[in-house]
């Protein structure tokens, strides 16, 4: 464009004195999104666990052992059977009376998390200049970048 312009003016200028009238820059508005961080903090519940339950009672130990004798019993139709199905009984009765870990209260505290906002800026740019003459009685103008 550089070229362009000098190459016009130079024949502008070889034909007939030409008269630079003004030389103007323009600008343009440019809005930028600039970027910042932000932290957010807020309360939560955090759960509190605990052991709950305990052993099973003497008496949840005797009804699974007796069931398990029985079913013991009845499955293979001996003693042995019996005393096996006694001893698992009373060992899934006692199982399902585990200490199991629930939640037995909330205790508060401050969770915080950064975010990216945006703040929008504008200013001014520049975009290009014109160059405004006269030859031979004509107005002429020119754009170029400086």
């Amino acid at each position: 464009m550089k070229k362009f312009l000098v190459a016009c003016v130079i024949s502008l200028a070889g034909c007939s004195p030409a008269i630079a009238e003004t030389v103007q820059d323009h600008f343009k508005q440019v809005t930028k999104r600039v970027p910042y961080t932000e932290q957010v903090c807020n309360w939560v519940d955090v759960p509190i666990y605990g052991q709950t339950g305990g052993g099973a009672s003497a008496g949840e130990v005797l009804g699974g052992m007796i069931i398990g004798g029985l079913i013991g019993k009845g499955v293979t139709n001996k003693d042995n059977g019996a005393a096996a199905g006694a001893v698992i009984g009373g060992m899934i009765a006692a199982d399902k009376k585990q200490n199991k870990q629930t939640i037995i209260g909330y205790r508060q505290e401050r969770k915080c998390q950064d975010y990216t906002r945006y703040n929008e800026v504008s200013e001014q740019v520049y975009s290009h200049s014109t160059v405004t003459f006269y030859s031979d009685g004509k107005q002429y103008t020119l754009r170029f970048k400086k």
